[in-house]
């Protein structure tokens, strides 16, 4: 009996042995596997490190180009108009350098040029949108003027402005000045 204890010992002790070997090639195995997907992982990990990098780098090339692109653009946002105006400007020197001269002693030819030159110069200012404003004979809105002086007229619907002392103007649509005006009231209310 003791032989076949010592038999079925020997067959659990290779049973055993072969368990571990099973055990140890399933654990190396699975350490091979596990450090196959861990370097995968670190790659795909440096790949997107790699990745962020250069898309924080692109943006900051980006910022500073648009950033560039607008002081530039702010810097030389009034060459168009400075174009548009220095004929005008030219007028006005020759004129007052053909006065200064004496070639320029008519009144009525003074006049005249004074006049080209006024039209000229709204001339560019409508084109580049600018229009005023005029609201006399019409009810006072707060919108587009500024009342300086409230006066009693019978004759005249409260809230009428009677006169524009100062012009105002819009640029394309929004109110740059308000027109400065007189505006009338009720006539028996302040006596």
């Amino acid at each position: 009996m003791s032989k076949h204890k010592n038999t079925i010992n020997v067959r659990d002790a290779n049973k055993h042995k072969e368990k571990e070997e099973i055990t140890d090639n399933v654990a190396e195995d699975i350490t091979e596997q596990v450090d196959e997907e861990t370097t995968d992982e670190n790659s795909e990990v440096n790949k997107l490190k790699d990745l962020l990098l250069r898309k924080a780098a692109e943006f900051e090339n980006y910022k500073r180009r648009t950033d560039s692109e607008i002081a530039s653009i702010s810097k030389y946002a009034s060459e168009r108009i400075i174009k548009e105006l220095l004929p005008v400007y030219d007028d006005l020197q020759r004129s007052i350098e053909s006065v200064n001269k004496g070639e320029t002693k008519d009144f009525e030819t003074l006049q005249k040029g004074v006049n080209l030159i006024y039209d000229k110069f709204k001339t560019v200012l409508e084109k580049e949108g600018l229009t005023e404003i005029n609201t006399v004979g019409q009810e006072f809105d707060v919108e587009l003027s500024t009342a300086l002086m409230l006066i009693p007229k019978d004759d005249v619907k409260p809230h009428t402005v009677l006169e524009s002392f100062e012009k105002g103007y819009k640029l394309n649509g929004k109110v740059i000045r308000h027109e400065k005006v007189l505006v009338s009231t009720d006539g028996e209310s302040n006596n």
